[in-house]
Protein backbone atom coordinates (compact mmCIF):
# COMPACT_ATOMS: atom_id res chain seq x y z
CA UNK A 1 0.00 0.00 0.00
CA UNK A 2 2.97 2.60 1.02
CA UNK A 3 6.21 2.37 1.31
CA UNK A 4 8.17 4.74 4.15
CA UNK A 5 6.64 7.66 4.50
CA UNK A 6 5.34 7.74 1.14
CA UNK A 7 1.01 7.11 0.65
CA UNK A 8 0.08 5.93 -2.27
CA UNK A 9 -3.00 7.51 -4.18
CA UNK A 10 -5.07 4.94 -5.81
CA UNK A 11 -6.86 5.36 -9.48
CA UNK A 12 -10.52 4.59 -7.01
CA UNK A 13 -9.39 7.32 -5.01
CA UNK A 14 -8.83 9.94 -7.22
CA UNK A 15 -11.71 9.61 -9.28
CA UNK A 16 -14.17 10.03 -6.06
CA UNK A 17 -12.35 13.38 -4.84
CA UNK A 18 -12.34 14.61 -8.32
CA UNK A 19 -15.79 14.65 -8.14
CA UNK A 20 -16.44 16.11 -4.92
CA UNK A 21 -13.72 19.19 -6.56
CA UNK A 22 -16.24 19.40 -9.06
CA UNK A 23 -19.39 19.37 -6.79
CA UNK A 24 -17.61 22.10 -4.75
CA UNK A 25 -16.95 24.24 -7.88
CA UNK A 26 -20.01 24.32 -9.21
CA UNK A 27 -21.71 24.86 -5.54
CA UNK A 28 -19.51 27.90 -4.50
CA UNK A 29 -20.17 29.19 -8.39
CA UNK A 30 -23.83 29.10 -8.10
CA UNK A 31 -23.58 31.05 -4.13
CA UNK A 32 -21.38 33.54 -5.69
CA UNK A 33 -23.58 33.58 -8.96
CA UNK A 34 -27.20 34.37 -7.14
CA UNK A 35 -26.00 36.58 -4.90
CA UNK A 36 -24.42 39.29 -8.10
CA UNK A 37 -27.69 37.58 -10.27
CA UNK A 38 -30.54 38.93 -7.33
CA UNK A 39 -29.44 42.32 -5.96
CA UNK A 40 -32.46 42.06 -3.01
CA UNK A 41 -30.48 38.99 -1.71
CA UNK A 42 -27.25 40.88 -1.12
CA UNK A 43 -27.07 40.57 2.51
CA UNK A 44 -24.05 41.40 4.60
CA UNK A 45 -24.24 37.60 6.05
CA UNK A 46 -24.83 36.38 2.37
CA UNK A 47 -22.07 38.50 1.33
CA UNK A 48 -19.91 37.31 4.14
CA UNK A 49 -20.76 33.97 2.38
CA UNK A 50 -20.03 34.71 -1.04
CA UNK A 51 -16.39 35.56 0.44
CA UNK A 52 -16.34 32.12 1.56
CA UNK A 53 -17.36 30.56 -1.68
CA UNK A 54 -14.63 32.39 -3.23
CA UNK A 55 -11.92 30.53 -0.83
CA UNK A 56 -13.81 27.11 -1.47
CA UNK A 57 -13.68 27.50 -5.18
CA UNK A 58 -9.82 28.16 -4.84
CA UNK A 59 -9.43 25.25 -2.62
CA UNK A 60 -11.70 23.21 -5.49
CA UNK A 61 -9.81 24.17 -8.15
CA UNK A 62 -6.11 24.24 -6.71
CA UNK A 63 -7.07 20.36 -4.91
CA UNK A 64 -8.66 19.51 -8.10
CA UNK A 65 -5.35 20.42 -9.67
CA UNK A 66 -3.25 18.56 -7.13
CA UNK A 67 -5.22 15.20 -7.49
CA UNK A 68 -5.42 14.92 -11.00
CA UNK A 69 -1.67 15.61 -11.07
CA UNK A 70 -0.91 13.45 -7.89
CA UNK A 71 2.67 15.24 -7.73
CA UNK A 72 5.98 12.88 -6.95
CA UNK A 73 8.36 15.36 -6.48
CA UNK A 74 9.18 19.40 -5.77
CA UNK A 75 8.12 21.28 -8.88
CA UNK A 76 6.91 25.08 -9.42
CA UNK A 77 3.98 23.63 -10.19
CA UNK A 78 3.53 21.66 -7.16
CA UNK A 79 4.93 24.78 -4.47
CA UNK A 80 2.19 27.22 -7.12
CA UNK A 81 -0.78 24.41 -6.55
CA UNK A 82 -0.04 24.37 -2.53
CA UNK A 83 0.69 27.82 -2.11
CA UNK A 84 -2.86 28.73 -3.10
CA UNK A 85 -4.50 25.58 -1.70
CA UNK A 86 -2.38 26.52 1.75
CA UNK A 87 -4.24 30.25 1.94
CA UNK A 88 -7.39 29.20 0.26
CA UNK A 89 -7.91 26.40 2.67
CA UNK A 90 -6.54 28.60 5.63
CA UNK A 91 -8.87 31.71 4.88
CA UNK A 92 -11.76 29.56 4.67
CA UNK A 93 -10.99 28.63 8.45
CA UNK A 94 -11.35 32.31 8.85
CA UNK A 95 -14.42 32.98 6.90
CA UNK A 96 -16.46 30.36 8.01
CA UNK A 97 -15.83 31.37 12.03
CA UNK A 98 -16.10 34.89 10.70
CA UNK A 99 -19.60 34.26 10.20
CA UNK A 100 -20.28 32.39 12.89
CA UNK A 101 -19.12 35.86 15.00
CA UNK A 102 -21.20 37.93 12.62
CA UNK A 103 -24.42 36.11 13.27
CA UNK A 104 -23.55 35.86 17.02
CA UNK A 105 -23.35 39.48 17.60
CA UNK A 106 -26.34 40.21 15.16
CA UNK A 107 -28.53 37.92 16.77
CA UNK A 108 -27.48 37.74 20.25
CA UNK A 109 -26.53 40.97 21.14
CA UNK A 110 -28.73 42.55 18.48
CA UNK A 111 -26.35 45.19 17.38
CA UNK A 112 -26.08 45.12 13.31
CA UNK A 113 -24.51 48.13 13.98
CA UNK A 114 -21.32 46.54 15.57
CA UNK A 115 -21.87 43.39 13.70
CA UNK A 116 -21.15 45.37 10.01
CA UNK A 117 -18.58 47.42 11.76
CA UNK A 118 -16.79 43.72 11.74
CA UNK A 119 -17.09 43.45 8.22
CA UNK A 120 -13.52 45.19 7.73
CA UNK A 121 -11.70 43.66 10.46
CA UNK A 122 -13.21 40.01 8.85
CA UNK A 123 -11.21 40.81 5.67
CA UNK A 124 -7.94 41.92 7.46
CA UNK A 125 -7.77 38.69 9.23
CA UNK A 126 -9.43 36.28 6.91
CA UNK A 127 -7.47 37.36 3.95
CA UNK A 128 -4.24 38.94 5.60
CA UNK A 129 -3.20 36.39 8.18
CA UNK A 130 -3.74 33.51 5.71
CA UNK A 131 -1.45 35.81 2.82
CA UNK A 132 1.07 36.48 4.96
CA UNK A 133 1.69 32.92 6.34
CA UNK A 134 1.19 31.46 2.72
CA UNK A 135 3.99 34.21 1.57
CA UNK A 136 6.54 33.46 5.04
CA UNK A 137 6.07 29.71 3.84
CA UNK A 138 6.87 29.73 0.06
CA UNK A 139 9.42 32.23 1.38
CA UNK A 140 11.02 30.00 3.29
CA UNK A 141 10.86 27.07 1.02
CA UNK A 142 8.54 25.54 3.27
CA UNK A 143 5.69 24.40 0.47
CA UNK A 144 6.10 21.80 -0.98
CA UNK A 145 5.70 17.42 -2.12
CA UNK A 146 4.55 16.06 1.05
CA UNK A 147 4.38 12.12 0.02
CA UNK A 148 0.88 12.65 0.41
CA UNK A 149 1.25 12.22 4.13
CA UNK A 150 -1.54 14.78 5.23
CA UNK A 151 -3.12 15.32 1.87
CA UNK A 152 -4.23 13.32 -1.41
CA UNK A 153 -1.81 13.47 -4.11
CA UNK A 154 -1.45 17.55 -3.39
CA UNK A 155 1.03 19.72 -2.33
CA UNK A 156 1.19 20.99 1.21
CA UNK A 157 3.96 21.19 3.66
CA UNK A 158 7.41 20.13 2.77
CA UNK A 159 8.51 16.28 3.87
CA UNK A 160 11.66 17.17 3.72
CA UNK A 161 11.49 20.10 6.16
CA UNK A 162 12.71 19.22 9.66
CA UNK A 163 9.98 21.71 11.41
CA UNK A 164 6.91 20.48 9.23
CA UNK A 165 5.03 19.81 11.75
CA UNK A 166 5.38 23.80 13.22
CA UNK A 167 4.37 24.71 9.56
CA UNK A 168 1.86 21.82 9.06
CA UNK A 169 0.17 23.60 12.61
CA UNK A 170 0.66 27.48 10.92
CA UNK A 171 -0.55 26.61 7.61
CA UNK A 172 -4.04 24.85 8.42
CA UNK A 173 -4.14 22.45 11.56
CA UNK A 174 -3.54 25.15 14.47
CA UNK A 175 -6.83 27.13 12.60
CA UNK A 176 -8.64 24.05 12.30
CA UNK A 177 -8.48 23.24 15.96
CA UNK A 178 -9.51 26.54 16.71
CA UNK A 179 -13.15 26.29 14.52
CA UNK A 180 -13.69 22.81 16.10
CA UNK A 181 -13.63 25.14 19.23
CA UNK A 182 -15.23 28.03 18.06
CA UNK A 183 -18.15 27.44 16.29
CA UNK A 184 -20.01 25.00 18.19
CA UNK A 185 -19.63 27.33 21.19
CA UNK A 186 -20.93 30.41 18.77
CA UNK A 187 -24.19 28.41 17.36
CA UNK A 188 -25.14 26.82 20.64
CA UNK A 189 -25.12 30.44 22.08
CA UNK A 190 -27.40 31.82 18.93
CA UNK A 191 -29.11 28.63 18.87
CA UNK A 192 -30.14 29.43 23.03
CA UNK A 193 -31.30 32.78 22.20
CA UNK A 194 -33.23 31.91 19.26
CA UNK A 195 -35.34 29.55 21.68
CA UNK A 196 -35.60 32.09 24.89
CA UNK A 197 -37.02 34.51 22.23
CA UNK A 198 -39.63 32.12 20.20
CA UNK A 199 -40.56 31.41 23.73
CA UNK A 200 -41.13 34.73 24.69
CA UNK A 201 -42.93 35.47 21.77
CA UNK A 202 -44.97 32.49 21.76
CA UNK A 203 -46.28 33.68 24.95
CA UNK A 204 -47.51 37.28 24.05
CA UNK A 205 -48.55 36.46 20.89
CA UNK A 206 -49.47 33.05 20.21
CA UNK A 207 -51.04 33.36 16.92
CA UNK A 208 -48.13 34.67 15.19
CA UNK A 209 -46.69 31.37 16.88
CA UNK A 210 -49.10 29.05 15.77
CA UNK A 211 -48.72 29.87 12.41
CA UNK A 212 -47.45 26.38 9.77
CA UNK A 213 -44.84 29.20 7.58
CA UNK A 214 -43.61 30.66 10.94
CA UNK A 215 -42.87 27.49 12.59
CA UNK A 216 -41.57 25.97 9.20
CA UNK A 217 -39.15 29.43 8.64
CA UNK A 218 -37.85 28.75 12.20
CA UNK A 219 -37.18 24.97 12.03
CA UNK A 220 -35.65 25.15 9.16
CA UNK A 221 -33.40 28.06 10.51
CA UNK A 222 -32.98 26.09 13.77
CA UNK A 223 -31.81 22.93 11.56
CA UNK A 224 -28.93 25.12 9.65
CA UNK A 225 -27.84 26.51 13.08
CA UNK A 226 -27.54 22.64 13.81
CA UNK A 227 -25.76 21.70 11.07
CA UNK A 228 -23.16 24.17 10.24
CA UNK A 229 -20.77 23.12 13.04
CA UNK A 230 -21.73 19.58 12.41
CA UNK A 231 -20.77 19.58 8.88
CA UNK A 232 -18.00 21.36 9.23
CA UNK A 233 -16.24 18.89 11.53
CA UNK A 234 -17.03 15.87 10.38
CA UNK A 235 -16.15 16.94 6.72
CA UNK A 236 -12.52 18.43 8.68
CA UNK A 237 -11.90 15.24 11.11
CA UNK A 238 -10.49 12.93 8.69
CA UNK A 239 -7.57 15.36 7.82
CA UNK A 240 -7.03 16.08 11.56
CA UNK A 241 -7.31 12.33 12.36
CA UNK A 242 -4.36 11.66 9.47
CA UNK A 243 -2.67 14.59 11.17
CA UNK A 244 -2.38 12.85 14.49
CA UNK A 245 -1.66 9.75 13.12
CA UNK A 246 1.27 11.65 11.56
CA UNK A 247 2.21 12.80 14.84
CA UNK A 248 2.24 9.11 16.27
CA UNK A 249 4.27 7.97 13.27
CA UNK A 250 1.23 5.39 12.90
CA UNK A 251 0.51 3.82 9.46
CA UNK A 252 -3.21 3.89 9.76
CA UNK A 253 -2.77 7.48 8.29
CA UNK A 254 -2.12 5.50 4.74
CA UNK A 255 -5.08 3.46 4.96
CA UNK A 256 -7.14 3.83 1.79
CA UNK A 257 -10.70 4.08 3.43
CA UNK A 258 -8.90 7.11 5.46
CA UNK A 259 -7.34 8.83 2.50
CA UNK A 260 -10.38 8.81 0.90
CA UNK A 261 -12.79 10.63 3.44
CA UNK A 262 -9.82 12.99 3.75
CA UNK A 263 -9.74 14.08 0.06
CA UNK A 264 -13.55 14.26 0.28
CA UNK A 265 -13.41 16.32 3.67
CA UNK A 266 -11.10 18.92 2.61
CA UNK A 267 -13.10 19.42 -1.20
CA UNK A 268 -16.55 19.34 0.10
CA UNK A 269 -16.97 22.59 2.10
CA UNK A 270 -18.44 24.41 -1.27
CA UNK A 271 -20.70 21.34 -2.24
CA UNK A 272 -22.27 21.46 1.42
CA UNK A 273 -22.25 25.37 1.76
CA UNK A 274 -24.67 25.49 -1.69
CA UNK A 275 -26.66 22.53 0.19
CA UNK A 276 -27.77 24.55 3.11
CA UNK A 277 -28.07 27.71 1.65
CA UNK A 278 -29.24 27.69 -1.60
CA UNK A 279 -31.17 24.56 -2.08
CA UNK A 280 -32.57 24.78 1.27
CA UNK A 281 -32.84 28.27 1.49
CA UNK A 282 -36.51 28.15 0.09
CA UNK A 283 -36.81 32.07 -1.43
CA UNK A 284 -33.20 31.02 -3.46
CA UNK A 285 -34.28 27.38 -4.41
CA UNK A 286 -37.71 29.29 -5.82
CA UNK A 287 -36.03 31.40 -8.12
CA UNK A 288 -33.73 28.79 -9.03
CA UNK A 289 -36.55 26.53 -10.16
CA UNK A 290 -38.39 29.65 -11.72
CA UNK A 291 -35.35 30.50 -13.83
CA UNK A 292 -34.66 26.84 -14.85
CA UNK A 293 -38.23 26.07 -15.63
CA UNK A 294 -38.25 29.41 -17.53
CA UNK A 295 -35.35 28.25 -19.82
CA UNK A 296 -36.59 25.01 -20.23
CA UNK A 297 -40.53 26.28 -21.41
CA UNK A 298 -38.20 29.06 -23.87
CA UNK A 299 -36.95 26.35 -25.24
CA UNK A 300 -39.50 24.10 -25.86
CA UNK A 301 -41.68 26.65 -27.54
CA UNK A 302 -38.78 27.87 -29.58
CA UNK A 303 -38.11 24.05 -30.92
CA UNK A 304 -42.55 23.71 -31.22
CA UNK A 305 -42.20 27.12 -33.05
CA UNK A 306 -39.75 26.09 -35.45
CA UNK A 307 -41.15 22.89 -35.99
CA UNK A 308 -44.55 24.39 -36.56
CA UNK A 309 -43.48 26.70 -39.43
CA UNK A 310 -43.41 25.31 -42.74
CA UNK A 311 -41.94 28.75 -44.15
CA UNK A 312 -38.79 28.85 -42.22
CA UNK A 313 -35.51 28.40 -44.75
CA UNK A 314 -33.41 25.56 -44.01
CA UNK A 315 -29.72 25.81 -43.46
CA UNK A 316 -28.68 26.37 -47.24
CA UNK A 317 -32.02 26.55 -48.72
CA UNK A 318 -31.93 30.00 -50.79
CA UNK A 319 -34.91 32.10 -51.18
CA UNK A 320 -35.80 30.81 -55.13
CA UNK A 321 -36.20 26.97 -53.76
CA UNK A 322 -38.47 28.50 -50.91
CA UNK A 323 -40.62 30.31 -53.45
CA UNK A 324 -41.18 27.42 -55.57
CA UNK A 325 -42.16 25.79 -52.71
CA UNK A 326 -44.87 28.06 -52.48
CA UNK A 327 -46.11 28.02 -56.04
CA UNK A 328 -49.73 27.60 -56.51
CA UNK A 329 -49.19 24.02 -58.33
CA UNK A 330 -47.73 23.28 -54.72
CA UNK A 331 -50.87 24.38 -53.10
CA UNK A 332 -53.46 22.90 -56.14
CA UNK A 333 -51.40 19.67 -55.31
CA UNK A 334 -52.13 19.71 -51.78
CA UNK A 335 -55.71 20.45 -51.83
Amino acid sequence: MAGGNHTVVYLSEQVVVLISCALSFLGSTLIILTYFIWPDLRTTPRRLLVYLSVSDWMSAVSYGFGVWRVFGTDSLECVVQGAISTFANTSSFFWTVAIAVYLYIFIVRSSQRVADSLVLFFHIISWGIPLAITTAAVSLNKIGYDASEVSVGWCWVSIHAPDRVLWMLLTGKIWEFLAYLTLPVLYILIKRHIHIAHAALSEYRPILANRPQSQSFSSMADMKLTLIPIIFITLRIWSTVRFILLLADSPARQNPVLVTLHGIGNTSQGAANCIMFVLLTKPIRTRLCTTLCCCSKCRAEQAQHSHDDPHRLLPGQDTATQREEDSPGRVRTDR
